[in-house]
């Protein structure tokens, strides 16, 4: 467990994760780790099995006494997924250990945290910044929700197991990481507009995590061993101060509004998707571009929100999810609310902020040097699609982002 006390945000904060393995052979460290629990879950999918799972549980043989196995199809962290665990598991259990990375690490996450148990995370890829967080990353009812969760009691990365995960996983990874450009101006920019919540010190924990990561790109493609064990640290240290913030600001803006749009729209219509890190790296890309747009208009001038042609428009682009959608906005209220008094007032002090964070070339050269094909992310998803995702991905969330602002004035 860790602690910040006196923080000059005027907030104490604290991450509850016992114990942080991010070495070589470092699943040998599970045994002792486990040491008191007599009745544990597993669970995993048959490719984490393969990667990791099968020595979990050799490793845990006697402590173990149930286990979920998920096939090689898509896992989606749904109502489902979290029928077959509860299923699965009995009443005697006293810890889950997830084999996985992203989807398995939310299903041991909620699950550990609705029915009250503490869970422990092997790590099967350095994919995602979800290891440390507090939020379980679900989709419930066709959304896309973060519930509060408990953080993990152990997180254990062997980086011989890490090395070994799909290359895509791991640009997933660096591509995840690389998305703290654009969340970090997020944050910043609410900030200043919105009188949201910020801390220097957690800003400056994840900006130096970025800043030891950002250009590692050629040698992660070579699967080098000390730049996945840095990845990893870094993805790992964005989730604690996602923790410490008591929520995922610190690690998510408008590049994975963009992401969470191209995800539920996929999965509504049955359209392909890249995975999440891939998803947020180009994205990013696109949340550069809306920057260095508003930066070149002197036009800050504050749209009236049309509420039917918006209507039409969710509608349209989320079908059968779409009354979820308008009622969550509405319930929200952020489309009636007036920002013109605000966007005039603070025009310099708003671009200063957008002018902080590299632009979209840069940030392209960083995707490039890990083998991440922006043009890829183009086609695949079509100059509509993309367009769709940056007017209409920021009403999946209840964030303020550079996307409000962006839509709502004339530029």
């Amino acid at each position: 467990m860790s602690y910040i006390t006196g923080c000059g945000c005027g907030k104490n904060h604290f991450c509850a994760i016992n114990n942080i393995v991010v070495r070589e052979n470092a699943i040998l460290s599970l045994p002792d780790l486990c040491s008191k629990y007599e009745h544990i879950h597993l669970v995993y999918d048959m490719n984490t099995f393969e990667a990791a799972g099968r020595q979990v549980r050799k490793l845990l043989d006697g402590s173990v006494s149930s286990e979920t196995l998920f096939g090689k199809e898509l896992l989606i962290p749904d109502e489902k997924a979290v029928a077959l665990i509860e299923e699965t598991m009995p009443e005697s259990t006293d810890l889950i250990v997830g084999t996985g990375s992203g989807v398995i690490q939310d299903l041991c996450k909620f699950t550990g945290t609705k029915r009250n148990l503490p869970y422990f995370i092997v790590a099967t890829a350095p994919s995602m910044d979800g290891y440390g967080s507090s939020g379980a990353a679900m989709i419930m009812n066709g959304m896309k929700i973060t519930y509060p969760a408990r953080v993990a009691d152990s997180i254990v990365c062997d980086v011989n197991v890490l090395k070994e995960a799909p290359l895509d996983m791991i640009r997933a990874g660096y591509g995840d990481v690389i998305g703290k450009f654009s969340c970090l101006n997020d944050w910043k920019l609410s900030a200043l507009v919105n009188g949201e919540y910020f801390c220097d010190r957690i800003y400056g924990m994840v900006n130096d995590m970025l800043g030891r990561v950002r250009d590692s790109g050629e040698k992660l493609q070579k699967r080098d061993p000390s730049a996945i064990k840095s990845l990893t640290d870094a993805l790992i240290g964005v989730g604690v101060a996602m923790a410490y913030a008591g929520s995922t600001r610190p690690g998510s803006g408008s590049e994975h509004h963009l992401s969470h749009f191209f995800e539920i729209v996929g999965i509504v219509r049955g359209e392909p998707y890249f995975p999440h890190g891939i998803d947020v790296a180009c994205s990013t890309v696109k949340t550069a571009e809306i920057r260095h747009e508003l930066l070149n208009t002197d036009n800050f001038e504050f749209q009236k929100f049309n509420r039917d042609e918006w209507i039409e428009n969710i509608r349209r682009v989320y079908g059968k999810i779409s009354g979820k959608v308008i009622e969550f906005q509405d319930g929200l209220g952020h489309h009636s609310r007036d920002m013109s008094s605000v966007y005039s007032a603070k025009r310099d002090e708003i671009k200063g902020i957008l002018s902080d964070s590299p632009g979209p070339d840069i940030i392209r050269n960083y995707l490039e040097s890990a083998g991440i094909e922006y043009d890829g992310f183009e086609r695949l998803y079509g100059a509509e699609k993309i367009s769709d995702a940056i007017r209409f991905g920021m009403d999946l969330k209840d964030r303020y982002s550079v996307l409000w602002l962006y839509n709502s004035i004339r530029h």
